[in-house]
């Protein structure tokens, strides 16, 4: 339960209700543990620090998150720099006949990001 809660606030949006419940984070779990490779154990030292498979998970994950938040901001990156031409556009007077739809992609815009 504690782990269900503890994740909730980091949601996407358009997550079912039940996403969060202590079922489906216990599937959820019970699948990745299945999915990743038990790192191979290798004889050393004692005290020697050996991998689990729980580092291996959220060594995986995070980087699939950084991968993600990377394409997140490049697109961000573009669509600034697309609103940014289009302002610069509208300033001289080049735009004056597509006011109206400009504007209502950049609202559809504003409402994605919020």
């Amino acid at each position: 339960v504690s782990v269900s809660r503890a994740i909730k606030p980091f949601a996407e949006p358009g997550r079912p209700p039940d996403w969060f419940s202590q079922k489906h984070c216990a599937s959820q779990y019970s699948e990745l543990l299945e999915t990743t490779e038990t790192p191979k154990r290798k004889r050393g030292e004692k005290g020697e620090v050996v991998e689990t498979v729980e580092d291996v998970i959220v060594r995986k994950l995070t980087a699939e998150r950084v991968e993600e938040l990377k394409k997140i901001i490049k697109e961000t990156q573009e669509k600034y720099r697309q609103l940014k031409k289009d302002a610069e556009l509208i300033q001289a007077g080049h735009m004056d006949n597509r006011l109206e739809e400009l504007c209502n992609e950049i609202m559809m815009w504003v409402i994605t990001l919020f």
